[in-house]
């Protein structure tokens, strides 16, 4: 699992203020763990139902056998992935979404929607930037 680099912060006389920077220290850990782009393409893929691993890989693309291992472990770790084994010659391994993973699909989703929607506004911005920046 990834390191949370969460450091304990001093006690705060302001409680309000406090629950608040606490509440964001949390959501910024938790996002960290699900919003990487091999994350978000696992259940996106899965979201269409169960995979053995080699199919898994070759759905979601370009992705190293180790890193959809270690994407894998990571997502069944958080709950959203769970993995079954079927005891043949030689093993079974089916990766699914979990009751988690399918409420995380809709958000997922919605943000591979928006960016699709997106996509040529933030072309245009980057190529304004370049232009701004003498970088084209």
């Amino acid at each position: 699992m990834k390191p949370d680099n969460h450091q304990e912060t001093a006690p705060c006389e302001d409680v309000d203020g406090c629950q608040q920077v606490r509440a964001c220290d949390h959501i910024s850990r938790m996002l960290a763990r699900i919003s990487d782009k091999w994350s978000l393409l696992v259940v996106r893929v899965l979201g269409h139902g169960p995979l053995r691993f080699n199919a898994l890989r070759r759905e979601v693309g370009e992705i190293s056998q180790k890193v959809l291992a270690s994407t894998l472990r990571e997502l069944e770790e958080n709950g959203f992935v769970s993995r079954t084994v079927t005891p043949t010659t030689p093993p079974q391994v089916e990766y699914a979404l979990t009751d988690l993973g399918r409420e995380f699909l809709d958000p997922v989703r919605g943000l591979a929607e928006w960016v699709v929607a997106n996509s040529a506004r933030m072309d245009e911005a980057r190529a304004a930037y370049a232009k701004r920046r003498g970088l084209d």
